[in-house]
């Protein structure tokens, strides 16, 4: 093999003549993603000889680089780097194993591949790749629409909507002859309205999507075709083609590495289209395809992949190059969205293209939710539609028995034409659409529908839409929700749950990245026994870490970490001491035992440059910049080993191999070739985990000291890592290297392989300490858990953390208090676990017994109420969900006012969101930040997403998003306190306007003989509830407050309104309904009594009633307005003045019915005189209903609102008046 490259990689399967061993992939099964996804291996037999550096290039692309060059890593005279394992042993880089899925709808990559599921990708060969199967071109299309489907897709999707077809029936009928009512275009007209306006605003969202479809697919990129590199567009490219990117590009579709302009096959990629991790994550080229040049040499292959799936952290396949079958994962492969950043250039071959990327199949969004309300509006409807069916049936039985008395009158009568006298024929006059006595009865049921079809108010879907729309403006422009620290604005990703937000009873909460900032600081560790805190802790100091000379430049770490002066003293001492010893091994496993990659950041002083250390876990990153501290210095990470800095010494280790962390083990561990020959197993994970690879025969002493300061920190609140290592012999190191081997080749079983070998070498391991990490709580966590809890609303936190570590969290911010009972519950056993939830109901029934007894004997109320907290493990949660348990713990969990579930997985989570909504009709709230919260998040009714540290997943699969967790108290007291009442208000209010309506016309029908003619002009009928009364329901929806933000924020018991559901219920719709009955009286008989001796014909009354039932509602809508702005006052008297404009138009047409009606009856003065007395006749019981309801019981809100009028808050008196919590309802 040729000296004039670095030799990094051999082949995983070597010829026999080939003396090196094999190489490994690192073992990485899990979907959280890491910034290393595949770290060098180096085999201890391996003999090869020295690189020569001539061939090595290295590209500084922007004003952060990597670490030191391969070129200046590899000159070890130079730098005084001490080689590991033998002098002349080059580096080899390791492969990486398929990242698995730790949840469900992790699809495809979460199974094994096999023949059948493989797709065939034949390198630099597009037509051989396509012959057999066609696959998917690489345009896209987000678009929903085409001219062509535009039109049928948009009306089938309105119509999914079941108001909108009993509108369509209605509209059909109305063309028959027989029901012909109103005129045809005007029945037509509202339905055609609300479907116009909903598909003008569909098409320019389309449009737009269209628009950056277009943009997208005309990008151009560089793709090989007949022997060199050509500008293609991006939707021209076709699946096995091989592409060129380079730096800052944006990655076209997927492709698997071949080479890169880093001589060790290194690519750096952002991903924060993807997910939205900012941090550099690296990608790796095998290292047989690293010196293909396309140009100068044919590159031939096959790729044989699993099939396109959405799972962006997992990639199974095998590649056979050059008779050899080289194993992929997910470190090989860069995917669509990504950009190429800090290398120059990468060469890659297409494996998904299109539509089959992992991005475009997780372009799916949020699965939509229903709000409650509109889901219990729905059942309103069904009740207006039968109390529709009942006035229908009262008018077409009435005209049957009218029928039957006058049935020998029939032919003479004048207004009911039985016989067509026209042209009498010899036999004597036919019947003139006269259909006997039962079709008439049925064709009067018929045309009554007609007739009374506005009952379901068909512009109320349309209003509520843009009630929400505005609602959400007003909630993004909220100053008060705005994170300066992330420039995050609050967003509203689903527009059709806004007024949930102001019923929620349950909250669940992530801990960390939620409750706390996921910023962590390294605060102390235990090593071999010693606790460096305690009362010494005073003592600390801030070091940045020693400062590193190379190549005439200083570097520095970018962040400070307080230091143990001791502890600080004994790294400086070396390890020629026991102590030292181990002081060395603990803070040289943290330096190496990570994915970590330096880079260096320009500073203004320009000798001077930061090491920022780029990662995904923040653990890491505040580890290695502890290490650095102390003296330890990762400066330098390449494809084939690692450079530390200690104590100004620079050292390299050949990196052999890494073990990712995964949810099964919750360890790491890397293995590194010493520079003595030794080869050592660090490994760092979960204390629940580690000690149980932990030899306990040796060292006993500090095995339990170290259980002991775990106990410590995590009381503290402090995320806690065991740290162990061991050495592994010649025989121990090539039996793992084998197996390794095997498990990352195979082709079925490779996940669960990969898990066994990396098991098999964490064992019998040596403890050398543990640390102790702060993530420090968000700014206003303790406050806003407080004024949650006093609003009545339960907080669950559900957390993967440690039992003492949620403890401490859960009294730090207030969620647990000292005069809690506390009810744990850790069990091992489905027996125990079950006895543990009996005790559990038991003292809770006790204690809540003993605070009823105290409280009817005259006790301190406030004393006597005992509040309860459960706190259960991820293991005891195993035997509860999906078992007859569930009952219990849903029993014992509802009389508790805290829940914290420790140690649970992502699904445990969802499953305990699941357990509540499936027993109770309470709202549920999930918030959290990371991939492990999307679960929950969709399960819960409402979703909100935190823009933290760990991505953007959350946020993706959320139907709100949040810089912080306290912006939860605005979010749900104010805006969700005035989004319910609002729209509450206002469905009722559109229920109300159209039966006034609808009322009015059934009297008519009943003093015209139910004939169903009708008074009111069909134009005034249909445009009633769409142009005359519509507009100042959607104002007074999004603009009216009941109550200002500073009073619902001073008591946030008032946010109990919407959890007792006083804005909008049962009694509620019946009062309104009276209420509308009596209206329409008023409206109808007044006027009829004040004409019964005139000449003004009925046209002009129509006119009469028209507009004075649109002054009346407008009216009643103005006695319920609280904060008057010039918006609502020209909505509603603009509203009225539209009306009399709109009957004076009608009215003026000539071709119109009732031709100057409303000019003959407007010049009366008896009209003026009816409108004032139907307005006071009709307003005064509600008036008086409402100041006597108000002044003998009024609600907590309006309470509140007397005393802002007044300026007189007494809180004791406020809070004595506010209405009990009732308990939650059984589903």
């Amino acid at each position: 093999m040729s000296a004039g490259r670095p030799l990094l990689i051999p082949s995983p399967r070597t010829t026999p003549t080939t003396p090196q061993t094999p190489s490994i992939p690192t073992f990485a099964d899990l979907p959280k993603p890491s910034s290393g996804d595949s770290k060098p291996v180096s085999t201890m037999e391996s003999n090869i000889t020295s690189d020569n550096p001539s061939g090595i290039e290295f590209h500084h692309n922007s004003s952060s680089r990597r670490s030191i060059s391969s070129h200046q890593s590899k000159t070890s005279s130079t730098n005084s780097v001490k080689e590991g394992i033998s002098a002349d042993s080059g580096s080899k880089r390791t492969r990486q194993g398929s990242h698995g899925a730790d949840s469900e709808f992790m699809s495809m990559s979460q199974r094994e591949i096999n023949e059948e599921d493989a797709r065939l990708v034949y390198i630099n060969d597009p037509d051989r790749t396509n012959e057999k199967y066609e696959f998917t071109g690489n345009s896209i299309r987000t678009a929903k629409y085409s001219i062509i489907t535009f039109l049928p897709r948009n009306l089938f999707e309105q119509f999914h909507r079941v108001a909108y077809i009993y509108f369509l029936v209605i509209a059909i009928l109305n063309q028959l002859p027989q029901l012909a009512v109103f005129g045809r275009g005007a029945s037509i007209m509202p339905l055609a309205f609300v479907l116009l306006v909903t598909a003008i605003k569909d098409a320019y969202e389309d449009w737009r999507r269209h628009r950056a479809d277009r943009i997208e697919n005309n990008r151009l990129a560089s793709i090989f075709v007949n022997g060199q590199f050509q500008q293609k567009k991006w939707k021209d490219i076709r699946v096995g083609e091989i592409i060129k990117i380079r730096a800052n590009d944006t990655l076209p579709c997927d492709m698997v590495l071949l080479s890169t302009s880093d001589p060790t096959g290194v690519a750096y990629v952002q991903t924060i289209n993807l997910d939205g991790e900012s941090n550099l994550k690296t990608r790796y080229a095998k290292q047989e395809t690293l010196s293909k040049v396309p140009e100068k040499e044919k590159i031939s292959g096959l790729i044989k992949c699993e099939k396109p799936n959405r799972n962006i952290y997992g990639f199974q396949a095998n590649m056979e190059f050059e008779g050899k079958r080289l194993s992929l994962g997910p470190s090989n492969i860069i995917l669509r969205g990504c950009e190429l950043k800090n290398t120059a250039w990468a060469l890659g071959v297409v494996v998904y293209a299109g539509r089959e990327t992992k991005a475009m199949l997780n372009n799916a969004g949020a699965p939509s939710k229903r709000s409650s309300l509109e889901t219990r509006m729905n059942l309103e409807i069904i009740v207006l539609s039968l109390f529709l069916i009942a006035l229908c049936t009262v008018v077409s039985i009435l005209a049957g028995v009218w029928l039957k008395r006058h049935k020998d009158e029939l032919n003479i009568i004048p207004f009911y034409l039985k016989k067509d006298y026209t042209d009498v024929p010899p036999d004597g006059p036919e019947d003139y659409n006269y259909y006997g006595w039962g079709m008439e009865i049925f064709l009067t049921f018929l045309m009554a529908v007609i007739v009374f079809q506005i009952m379901i108010p068909i512009s109320l879907y349309i209003s509520m839409e843009l009630v929400r729309v505005g609602q959400s403006y007003f909630m993004i422009r909220d100053k008060n929700m705005y994170d300066e620290t992330t420039n995050a604005r609050f967003q509203c990703r689903a527009l059709n749950i806004n007024e949930d937000l102001g019923q929620i009873k349950y909250v669940f909460s992530d801990k960390t990245g939620t409750l706390t900032e996921n910023k962590m600081e390294f605060q102390c560790a235990s090593i071999w026994g010693v606790d460096y805190s305690g009362g010494e802790a005073n003592s600390h100091i801030d070091v940045v870490g020693n400062p590193v000379e190379l190549d005439g430049k200083t570097l520095r770490p970018k962040m400070a970490v307080k230091v143990h002066p001791k502890l600080l003293q004994l790294t400086k001492g070396g390890k020629d001491s026991p102590e030292g010893k181990h002081v060395h091994d603990f803070f040289l496993a943290l330096a190496s035992c990570n994915t970590l990659v330096p880079f260096f950041v320009d500073t203004s002083d320009p000798v001077v440059k930061l090491i920022d250390y780029q990662g995904e876990s923040p653990d890491e990153q505040a580890l290695a910049y502890a290490a650095a501290a102390y003296g330890f210095t990762l400066i330098e990470r390449t494809s084939g080993h690692i450079v530390i800095d200690i104590q100004g010494e620079r050292q390299r280790f050949n990196v052999l191999g890494l073990h990712e962390f995964d949810s099964d083990r919750k360890r790491m561990s890397v293995i590194l070739g010493f520079p003595d020959k030794t080869v050592k197993v660090f490994v760092k994970g979960a204390d629940t985990t580690m000690f149980s690879v932990i030899d306990r025969s040796l060292e006993k002493n500090v095995i339990h000291a170290t259980e002991q300061h775990l106990h410590a920190y995590s009381c503290l609140g402090l995320r806690t890592l065991v740290v162990a290592m061991r050495e592994l012999s010649s025989s121990e190191f090539e039996q793992w290297h084998r197996a390794f081997e095997a498990a990352s080749a195979a082709l079925m079983g490779r996940a669960a392989s990969l898990r066994k070998v990396a098991s098999n070498v964490e064992n019998h391991l040596c403890v050398l300490g543990a640390s102790a990490i702060e993530d420090k709580l968000q700014q206003g966590v303790p406050e806003a858990i407080e004024s949650l809890r006093t609003a009545a609303i339960k907080v669950w936190v559900l957390t993967g953390d440690k039992q003492e570590t949620a403890i401490s969290i859960g009294y730090s911010s207030k969620l647990l208090t000292s005069n809690m009972t506390q009810i744990v519950i850790n069990s091992n056993s489905k027996q125990s676990c079950k006895k543990s939830l009996e005790d559990g109901i038991l003292m809770s029934t006790k204690l809540t017994t003993q605070s009823s007894f105290m409280n009817n004997t005259g006790g301190n109320s406030v004393a006597a109420v005992t509040s309860l907290a459960l706190i259960i493990d991820g293991t005891s949660l195993v035997y509860v969900l999906d078992s007859e348990l569930e009952e219990q713990l849903f029993k014992l969990a509802s009389k508790c006012s805290v829940v914290l579930c420790c140690r649970v997985a992502p699904l445990q989570k969802a499953g305990i969101v699941a357990l509540v909504k499936k027993r109770t009709s309470d709202l549920t709230l999930a918030i959290g930040d990371g991939a492990n919260d999307v679960s929950m998040i969709q399960m819960a009714d409402v979703g909100v997403g935190i823009t933290g540290q760990e991505g953007r997943q959350a946020v993706m699969a959320s139907d709100f998003a949040m810089g912080q967790f306290s912006f939860l108290v605005p979010l749900l007291l104010v805006h969700g306190h005035w989004n319910y009442q609002r729209m509450a208000y206002m469905i009722l209010y559109n229920f109300y306007r159209n039966a006034v309506f609808v009322f009015v016309l059934f009297w008519y029908v009943l003093f015209t003989c139910f004939t169903l003619t009708t008074a009111v002009t069909e134009w005034s009928s249909m445009l009633y509830s769409i142009i005359y009364t519509s507009f100042p329901t959607i104002v007074v929806g999004i603009l009216d407050k009941d109550l200002s933000r500073r009073t619902l924020l001073k008591f946030p018991q008032l946010y109990g309104a919407g959890q007792r559901q006083e804005s909008y219920s049962t009694k509620l719709f019946w009062l309104t309904m009276m209420d509308t009955i009596w209206q329409s009286v008023a409206i109808f008989w007044i006027p009829l009594f004040a004409y019964r001796r005139t000449t003004i014909d009925i046209s002009s009354l129509g006119d009469l009633w028209t507009i004075a039932a649109v002054v009346v509602v407008n009216l009643h809508l103005a006695m319920d307005v609280i904060r008057w702005t010039w918006v609502t006052h020209a909505a509603i008297w603009g509203s009225i003045i539209a009306t009399c404009i709109c009957v004076i138009i009608i009215d003026a047409l000539p071709f119109l019915f009732g031709y100057w009606a409303i000019f003959h009856i407007g010049k009366t003065a008896a009209f003026w005189l009816c409108l004032l007395i139907i307005v006071v006749a009709a307003l005064i019981p509600r008036f008086v209903a409402k100041v006597i309801y108000q002044y003998y019981s009024p609600c907590d809100i309006q309470i509140a609102r007397a005393a802002e009028k007044y300026g007189n808050f007494r809180e004791r008196e406020l809070e004595i008046e506010m209405n009990p919590i009732t308990e939650p309802q059984r589903r």
